[in-house]
């Protein structure tokens, strides 16, 4: 069996070759102005400085002061025999660190990121936290907040920069002295 082949008129091959031209040029085009370099030494592109007043520098908790933060508080709980997870979270509710020690529950490390984070959110203990519920109840719906003892803040010049959670003990009082344990690691500069 035999293939005919099929013919192309004139102008499908002019539109043909022209876009095929067309698409090579654009890439070579994208390459060429992606690399562009300029005589001046500016940017290719403007960029638009900034003043003095419309920038801030924030103070972040180190990665390793993170991590010394959740292996204290981790060894508080284990020094009392408790199963426990520990989170550190920075000023964003990022978290930077989390353990999980052996034997704590499920719910635990979820539990220990929410309370680290609503105790930076708030720049207080989660302990004091919770009477706040009385007079303001819907606090309590407001997404990745728990408000239930066990979460520490970690402030820089009176400004919350990270916050420390624990949870997985059987009370929220010692959840809340582990996390303290945590926050004590990063006072001292462990």
């Amino acid at each position: 069996m035999q293939h005919k082949a099929r013919k192309f008129s004139t102008r499908a091959k002019v539109v043909t070759s022209a876009a095929a031209l067309a698409a090579v040029g654009a890439g070579v085009t994208g390459a060429v102005s992606a690399s562009a370099d300029t005589t001046d030494g500016t940017p290719a592109a403007a960029v638009t400085g900034v003043k003095g007043k419309a920038t801030t520098t924030t103070d972040h908790l180190t990665i390793q002061a993170a991590t010394d933060a959740a292996q204290a508080a981790l060894e508080a709980a284990q020094k009392e025999g408790q199963r426990v997870s520990v989170a550190v979270v920075d000023r964003d509710g990022n978290t930077l660190v989390t353990l999980r020690g052996d034997g704590a529950g499920p719910q635990a490390y979820e539990s220990a990121v929410k309370k680290a984070y609503t105790a930076v959110a708030w720049n207080a203990p989660t302990s004091q936290l919770t009477e706040r519920l009385e007079s303001a109840p819907t606090l309590k719906d407001i997404p990745g907040t728990l408000f239930l003892a066990g979460g520490a803040p970690v402030a820089h010049d009176n400004t919350p920069i990270a916050g420390v959670g624990a949870a997985g003990a059987p009370s929220g009082d010692l959840d809340e002295k582990f996390a303290r344990a945590g926050l004590a690691a990063v006072s001292n500069g462990r």
